[in-house]
């Protein structure tokens, strides 16, 4: 619990989408490395797991708020936002756990 010890949520949450993104065809193993890093960079357990959970909230809702309006049907956008949101969290498990691990060792 030093002062040294700097992270950033943000930085965290950009490292672990370009990871992601990059090992997409890596499925469990890529989200974890994703999160092992992405934790490390956030700098601690709680900043880590914001910055995992960040991407699929952020995401789902983005899509609502498109979907909604782009068809002009608020239930379309719903759908749209609610079915990404569920495909992320699914996606998420091996991404949590690597960053929970990232931040302990940060």
């Amino acid at each position: 619990m030093g002062g040294n010890t700097q992270g950033s949520i943000l930085l965290g949450f950009f490292w672990m989408v370009l990871i992601s993104v990059l090992l997409f065809w890596l499925p469990g193993i890529g989200g974890f490395i994703a999160g092992l890093v992405g934790g490390k960079v956030a700098g601690g357990v709680r900043n880590a797991v914001l910055a995992a959970l960040l991407p699929a909230f952020l995401l789902g809702g983005l899509l609502f708020f498109f979907g909604a309006a782009l068809t002009g049907f608020i239930v379309l956008g719903f759908l749209a936002g609610a079915g990404v949101m569920i495909i992320a969290l699914a996606h998420i498990g091996f991404l949590l756990l690597g960053a929970i691990l990232g931040g302990l060792i940060a």
